[in-house]
């Protein structure tokens, strides 16, 4: 029997051929770590007794959660990093270099490589096809100390997509009417494997969104094929050298296939308090929204900020709404800046935030007043998200956003 592309990729690895369900230990190419566990992992490294990392190269940390610090205590968290940076050699990423995912894929991956982040939506990079996974500190921590982890090789579900999107459908619709048809714990501990011809016609900012919400349904990993779009984006970051292209066999085993018809996809939102809590713009057209959030690691690249532009160049937000638009990294902020897409949020009456995760996880910037509604097109919505356990997060692609500014209700039109 053939394997899976997770399976593949794992057996290089591994150094030995491995299936689903075994337990292995594995070479790891990357680890990253952001401010918020990342003081957790050096505590844990410190522990082991290690004087020395065994990639310093490769061991990334980020500043990007709390970025730049709103307090004290914050600081001092990041004070921890840029000493072990300092300290053990490791790589920083600080303030205003970007949300960590977006980071690693501009930067630090490739093709066939294994991935371990302490942050759960390290699956992003899968769209590059590296089978990258999210981990607790302390598993980081061995794996910064000895550039190997241990896991057990996940089921694969083969998500298989065809036809063509209808007009301004993206592919985050796609992902939660996924999501909201399999449930959030629907592939626990699976591989999500993305196939077909509207995967291969994607670009790579489209497959990032579907990598990025892989663990959104409880997934382990989302992989792609690395093919010619993959080998164009790492041309543009300067490491076409580094493209190499891993398939799964044609006789691979898969736990489960899903087929799903890209022109029956519409544009979907998750409602409060799960992203597996999914209606159409349809039936939510009545939801006043008092903040619009446009960025994150799910949908803050150049591609989605142009999709905002085109819908809000010559036109105002909604007087009754804020809306924060957040670069994913500097690289997209500056890109931003060059085609005009900046003048024309702030033209639109946007607020502007500093590259990285921004509201998204509540401890800095957009925090949500008691009772509002905010429209994200972040990847989680769960109670507290934003910083406030009594406000209401709804889930969409930056298409929607942009409407939804402009009417300040749900809208997509």
């Amino acid at each position: 029997m053939g394997q899976t592309l997770a399976e593949k990729i794992i057996s290089e690895h591994s150094g030995r051929q491995v299936k689903s369900g075994e337990l292995v230990i594995a070479n790891v190419d990357v680890t990253a770590v952001q401010d918020g566990t990342g003081p957790l992992t050096v505590q844990e490294f410190k522990k082991l007794g290690k004087s020395k990392l065994f990639n310093p190269e490769r061991t990334v940390l980020f500043i990007d959660h709390a970025s730049p610090s709103p307090r004290k205590e914050l600081s001092n968290t990041h004070t921890i990093l840029r000493n072990f940076s300092k300290d053990y050699g490791a790589v920083l990423s600080d303030v205003g270099a970007g949300v960590c995912h977006q980071r690693l894929v501009e930067t630090f991956v490739n093709p066939g490589e294994i991935l371990v982040g302490a942050d759960s939506h390290t699956c992003t990079s899968g769209a590059l096809g590296v089978f990258a996974t999210g981990m607790g500190s302390t598993d980081i921590a061995v794996a910064m100390a000895l550039g190997k982890t241990w896991l057990k090789v996940p089921q694969t579900f083969k998500i298989e997509v065809s036809g063509k999107f209808r007009e301004g459908i993206c592919s985050k619709d796609l992902m939660l009417h996924l999501i909201g048809m399999i449930g959030a714990d629907g592939a626990t501990y699976k591989a999500l494997e993305f196939s077909g011809d509207t995967i291969e016609n994607m670009e790579m900012s489209e497959r990032f969104t579907l990598a990025n919400m892989a663990v959104e349904a409880g997934a382990k990993a989302g992989l792609f094929v690395a093919d010619e779009k993959t080998r164009e984006f790492l041309k543009s970051r300067g490491r076409e050298d580094k493209f190499r292209t891993i398939k799964p066999d044609a006789d691979a085993l898969y736990e489960r296939i899903i087929k799903i018809d890209a022109a029956s996809i519409k544009h979907t939102v998750s409602c409060p308090h799960t992203v597996d809590n999914t209606k159409l713009v349809d039936e939510l057209r009545d939801i006043k929204v008092d903040q619009v959030f446009v960025g994150t690691c799910t949908n803050g690249r150049i591609e989605d900020l142009r999709i905002v532009a085109k819908i809000l160049n010559g036109r105002k937000i909604n007087k009754n709404l804020r809306m924060l638009i957040c670069p994913a990294s500097k690289d997209v902020y500056i890109q931003a800046l060059d085609e005009g897409l900046i003048k024309i949020f702030v033209e639109a009456n946007a607020t502007i935030l500093p590259p990285g995760c921004g509201p998204c996880v509540g401890v800095h910037a957009g925090t949500l007043a008691d009772g509002e509604v905010c429209l994200a097109t972040q990847n989680r919505n769960f109670q507290g998200r934003m910083g406030n356990v009594n406000g209401n997060i709804y889930l969409s692609s930056p298409y929607v956003a942009a409407y939804t500014a402009l009417n300040g209700c749900i809208s997509d039109k």
